[in-house]
């Protein structure tokens, strides 16, 4: 995907994105961006929230698709991220 594209998404979720969910303790990071469609993992308390679904569809998707003609969608990624699995490797292996 185009750099310029990944930095608009970045931009636009760190200006007018961030701060609705920093009303809730929470925010939105770009996680990737495959055919037109980009993935979105919320932080915070949002990521663990049982309306996540609702915020992309009805805060993030709405904010970004107006803005980022090249997108087709927005997606909740609930992957987990690697640096979770990397501390959690390390408790396992008792190295904290």
């Amino acid at each position: 995907m185009d750099q310029k594209i990944v930095e608009n998404v970045r931009n636009i979720l760190k200006s007018q994105v961030d701060p609705v969910l920093e009303q809730h303790y929470g925010g939105a990071i770009l996680t990737g961006i495959e055919n037109g469609v980009a993935m979105v993992r919320l932080t915070g308390a949002c990521a663990s929230c049982p309306s996540a679904q609702d915020t992309i569809e009805s805060v993030v998707k709405d904010i970004l698709l107006p803005q980022i003609p090249e997108l087709n969608d927005v997606i909740l990624d609930t992957s987990v991220s690697e640096d979770l699995i990397d501390m959690a490797k390390k408790i396992l292996n008792k190295e904290i």
